[in-house]
C-alpha cells in the first residue's frame, strides 16, 4: 500500500432521472435517492484507494453514514469533496460533504480498507462463510 495522496478529492455527478428515491417502481420522491448517494459517495471517497493500492491490492467498504441536508434534484450538479480524517494501517477513514452550488446536500463518513486480493477472495467465498 502506498502513501496517502493529497487529502483532498473533488468528483461531479450529475443527478440522472433514474436516480429518484423509489421503490419497486413507484416514485417516492423527486429527488436524488439515498443509495445513489450512497453510490457516489463511495465513490468519490474510492478514488483516494485507486491511488493508494498496489497490484495484488483491492478496497472494500467498512462503513458508510450519511446525514441529509437538503435534496438534490434531477439535472442539478452534486460536487462530492472527501477528505481523510484519519488512516488505521489499511483503513482509511473520509470525511465529505456533498453540495450543490452553495446548498450543503449531506455530510458523513466513510470507510474503506486495503486489503491483499488474495485476502478478500478468501473472505468473499461462500464456503469460508460456514460455521
Amino acid at each position: 500500500m502506498k502513501n496517502p495522496p493529497p487529502s483532498i478529492k473533488q468528483y461531479h455527478y450529475t443527478v440522472k432521472p433514474e436516480d429518484v428515491a423509489a421503490f419497486h417502481g413507484e416514485t417516492v420522491h423527486p429527488v436524488c435517492s439515498t443509495y445513489v448517494l450512497a453510490r457516489e459517495i463511495e465513490w468519490a471517497t474510492r478514488l483516494f484507494v485507486l491511488e493508494m493500492k498496489d497490484d495484488d491490492e483491492e478496497g472494500i467498504g467498512t462503513h458508510i453514514s450519511i446525514d441529509h441536508k437538503s435534496p438534490a434534484f434531477v439535472g442539478e450538479e452534486i460536487i462530492f469533496t472527501a477528505r481523510i480524517q484519519q488512516q488505521n494501517h489499511h483503513e482509511l477513514i473520509c470525511v465529505y460533504e456533498a453540495t450543490v452550488e452553495s446548498r450543503v446536500i449531506a455530510t458523513g463518513t466513510t470507510g474503506q480498507k486495503i486489503l491483499k486480493k488474495e485476502k478478500l477472495k478468501t473472505i468473499l467465498t461462500r464456503s469460508e462463510l460456514r460455521s
